[in-house]
Protein backbone atom coordinates (compact mmCIF):
# COMPACT_ATOMS: atom_id res chain seq x y z
CA UNK A 1 0.00 0.00 0.00
CA UNK A 2 1.36 3.53 -0.82
CA UNK A 3 0.99 6.45 1.38
CA UNK A 4 -1.25 8.07 -0.79
CA UNK A 5 -3.45 4.79 -0.61
CA UNK A 6 -3.27 5.53 3.21
CA UNK A 7 -6.03 7.72 5.05
CA UNK A 8 -5.09 10.60 6.54
CA UNK A 9 -5.26 9.49 10.19
CA UNK A 10 -2.58 6.67 9.14
CA UNK A 11 -0.07 8.97 7.57
CA UNK A 12 2.99 9.25 10.18
CA UNK A 13 2.69 13.33 9.59
CA UNK A 14 -0.85 13.50 10.55
CA UNK A 15 0.13 11.16 14.05
CA UNK A 16 2.60 13.45 14.76
CA UNK A 17 0.45 16.37 14.15
CA UNK A 18 -1.89 14.92 16.63
CA UNK A 19 1.33 14.42 19.27
CA UNK A 20 2.05 18.06 19.08
CA UNK A 21 -1.75 19.25 19.32
CA UNK A 22 -1.53 17.54 22.51
CA UNK A 23 1.92 18.63 23.60
CA UNK A 24 1.92 22.59 22.74
CA UNK A 25 -0.13 25.72 23.38
CA UNK A 26 -2.73 26.00 21.23
CA UNK A 27 -1.27 29.32 19.88
CA UNK A 28 2.01 27.87 19.30
CA UNK A 29 0.00 24.58 17.44
CA UNK A 30 -1.89 27.40 15.46
CA UNK A 31 1.42 29.15 14.20
CA UNK A 32 3.37 25.87 13.97
CA UNK A 33 0.08 24.80 11.23
CA UNK A 34 0.66 28.15 9.67
CA UNK A 35 4.12 27.87 8.81
CA UNK A 36 4.28 23.70 7.43
CA UNK A 37 0.56 23.62 6.31
CA UNK A 38 1.42 25.54 2.58
CA UNK A 39 4.45 22.72 2.62
CA UNK A 40 2.48 19.65 3.54
CA UNK A 41 0.30 20.66 0.64
CA UNK A 42 3.06 20.96 -1.63
CA UNK A 43 4.52 17.73 -1.11
CA UNK A 44 0.91 16.09 -0.94
CA UNK A 45 0.66 17.72 -4.65
CA UNK A 46 3.72 16.71 -5.31
CA UNK A 47 4.81 20.39 -6.62
CA UNK A 48 8.18 20.94 -7.71
CA UNK A 49 10.50 23.53 -6.64
CA UNK A 50 11.72 25.41 -3.40
CA UNK A 51 9.13 25.57 -0.46
CA UNK A 52 9.80 27.59 2.60
CA UNK A 53 8.87 27.46 6.10
CA UNK A 54 8.18 30.91 6.38
CA UNK A 55 5.46 33.59 7.87
CA UNK A 56 5.39 37.07 6.97
CA UNK A 57 5.80 40.20 9.02
CA UNK A 58 6.40 40.56 12.62
CA UNK A 59 4.86 37.36 13.23
CA UNK A 60 8.41 35.33 11.94
CA UNK A 61 10.74 37.61 13.76
CA UNK A 62 8.39 36.56 16.95
CA UNK A 63 8.56 32.51 16.40
CA UNK A 64 10.78 30.51 19.04
CA UNK A 65 13.15 28.08 18.31
CA UNK A 66 10.98 25.38 19.44
CA UNK A 67 8.32 26.07 17.17
CA UNK A 68 11.08 26.32 14.35
CA UNK A 69 12.09 23.09 15.02
CA UNK A 70 9.03 21.37 15.45
CA UNK A 71 8.21 22.21 12.02
CA UNK A 72 11.13 20.87 10.75
CA UNK A 73 10.71 17.45 11.85
CA UNK A 74 6.79 18.22 10.65
CA UNK A 75 8.33 18.52 7.32
CA UNK A 76 10.76 15.72 8.39
CA UNK A 77 8.26 12.92 9.17
CA UNK A 78 6.20 14.19 5.99
CA UNK A 79 8.92 13.35 3.77
CA UNK A 80 10.39 10.55 5.14
CA UNK A 81 7.69 9.08 6.98
CA UNK A 82 9.67 8.43 10.22
CA UNK A 83 8.53 9.41 13.10
CA UNK A 84 12.32 9.22 14.78
CA UNK A 85 13.70 12.39 13.66
CA UNK A 86 15.76 14.40 15.63
CA UNK A 87 17.29 17.82 15.49
CA UNK A 88 21.03 18.38 16.10
CA UNK A 89 23.38 21.25 15.87
CA UNK A 90 26.39 20.81 14.16
CA UNK A 91 29.37 23.04 14.48
CA UNK A 92 31.45 23.94 11.13
CA UNK A 93 34.30 26.47 11.10
CA UNK A 94 32.81 28.35 7.77
CA UNK A 95 29.05 28.78 9.16
CA UNK A 96 28.88 28.56 13.43
CA UNK A 97 26.29 25.95 14.63
CA UNK A 98 23.90 24.41 12.10
CA UNK A 99 20.83 22.95 12.93
CA UNK A 100 20.36 19.55 10.90
CA UNK A 101 17.09 17.46 11.28
CA UNK A 102 18.35 13.69 10.42
CA UNK A 103 17.74 9.75 11.44
CA UNK A 104 17.97 9.11 15.40
CA UNK A 105 20.94 6.58 14.14
CA UNK A 106 22.68 9.00 12.53
CA UNK A 107 21.81 12.07 15.33
CA UNK A 108 23.35 9.36 18.08
CA UNK A 109 26.67 9.08 15.91
CA UNK A 110 29.53 11.42 16.07
CA UNK A 111 31.58 10.08 12.98
CA UNK A 112 28.51 10.69 10.76
CA UNK A 113 27.61 14.21 12.46
CA UNK A 114 31.24 15.14 11.45
CA UNK A 115 31.10 14.15 8.00
CA UNK A 116 27.75 16.48 7.74
CA UNK A 117 29.92 19.37 9.15
CA UNK A 118 32.19 18.76 6.28
CA UNK A 119 29.85 18.79 3.40
CA UNK A 120 28.28 21.70 4.66
CA UNK A 121 31.73 23.43 5.16
CA UNK A 122 32.46 22.29 1.77
CA UNK A 123 29.30 23.40 0.02
CA UNK A 124 29.48 26.47 1.59
CA UNK A 125 33.03 27.21 0.09
CA UNK A 126 31.96 26.42 -3.17
CA UNK A 127 29.09 28.59 -2.62
CA UNK A 128 31.36 31.56 -1.46
CA UNK A 129 34.16 30.60 -4.78
CA UNK A 130 30.80 31.13 -7.08
CA UNK A 131 29.57 34.17 -5.56
CA UNK A 132 33.07 35.57 -5.84
CA UNK A 133 32.74 34.29 -10.07
CA UNK A 134 29.67 36.31 -9.87
CA UNK A 135 30.71 39.42 -8.65
CA UNK A 136 33.81 39.80 -11.02
CA UNK A 137 31.39 39.05 -13.79
CA UNK A 138 29.13 41.54 -12.98
CA UNK A 139 26.17 38.85 -12.06
CA UNK A 140 23.92 38.71 -9.67
CA UNK A 141 25.20 37.46 -6.10
CA UNK A 142 22.21 37.12 -4.52
CA UNK A 143 20.69 33.60 -5.34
Amino acid sequence: MSESELSPEDRPVDLYLDLLRLRMTPADFALLRRMVDPVLEAIQEQRAGPIELTLDGAEADSVSQEVRDEASLVVAVAVTGRLDNQIVEIETEETGPVRVVTDSGTAADPARCQEIADFIGERHRQDEELRGIAEVSGLPTDV
